[in-house]
């Protein structure tokens, strides 16, 4: 009777020892369940300069096609801005004299509706894109504006701007997979992101994204972790993660601590 017992609950003990944790799999986060809040975009272009006041760092740059030198972003050393017309404009972002991103935004003729049209070139060579419309926050600024829309010495991009709806996203953004052993916590991206974390907390190497430089990871319980992003020991953001019951479902509240905001999303395990 004690072999059968002691055989019993070596086989429970073993089974729970490597049973896959909840979070372990591939996930694709569903842009349709999308939410930014408190996260407002403020941008102005005046006299031929371009200034984006809700950007970290600051942006202020003359909209005259060419590179200008940018301090303070881990991600470019410079930024060229173009206006196509009063209601289109272009920013390249640079790093070493080769292009990381590009950003056109577009407002609608009315002047109530902005959409970002970007792409991001990622340290691992993948590219990725999407597509984001914000709706305009109070009235167009300065009736001059409406009355000479021909003129590129306005734009109606002057605002103040509530991000509405991803429209879309390519595959490699939406896509993450995580695994979460006794001790560890790890996550691994197409864009070439990956750490692996100790679950009491202390900082790891955050790999393949030169604006967070390590990281950490708290668990909660079985299906709860929070994950920390740091730059240069500096919170930037924090991750709130959490697993469904059934495990189909995953859901993501990221609080941004540099420009504010807090994005909640929902993906599926693949």
């Amino acid at each position: 009777m004690r072999l059968k017992l002691f055989v019993a609950s070596l086989f429970l003990s073993s089974t729970l020892l490597f049973a896959q944790s909840a979070f372990d799999g591939t996930w694709h986060f569903n842009m349709d369940s999308a939410q930014l809040t408190d996260a407002n975009d403020k941008f102005s272009m005046e006299n031929g300069t371009y200034r984006c006041d809700s950007c970290n760092p600051k942006v202020e740059v003359k909209a005259d096609g060419r590179d200008h030198p940018r301090s303070g972003s881990p991600y470019s050393d410079t930024i060229n801005v173009r206006q196509i017309s009063d209601r289109e404009i272009e920013v390249i972002n640079k790093k070493k004299g080769k292009v990381v991103g590009t950003n056109k935004m577009t407002v609608s003729a009315d002047g109530k509706t902005l959409t970002s049209e970007w792409e991001s070139i990622f340290d691992n060579g993948q590219k990725g894109n999407g597509k984001v419309t914000e709706a305009r926050v109070g009235n167009l600024p300065g009736n001059s504006m409406m009355a000479s829309s021909n003129s590129k010495s306005s734009s109606k991009i002057t605002g103040e701007w509530k991000p509405e709806k991803v429209n879309s996203a390519s595959e490699n953004v939406m896509t993450y997979t995580y695994k979460m052993t006794n001790d560890t916590f790890s996550m691994s991206s197409p864009q070439g992101t990956s750490y692996e974390a100790k679950l009491d907390g202390s900082d790891a190497p955050y790999k393949g994204d030169p604006g967070t430089t390590t990281v950490s990871v708290k668990k909660i319980d079985a299906t709860h972790v929070d994950e920390f992003d740091k730059r240069d020991g500096k919170v930037i953001g924090i991750a709130h993660l959490s697993v469904d019951p059934d495990g189909k479902q995953l859901k993501l509240s990221y609080e941004d601590k540099l420009q504010g905001g807090t994005f909640n999303v929902t993906a599926e395990k693949q």
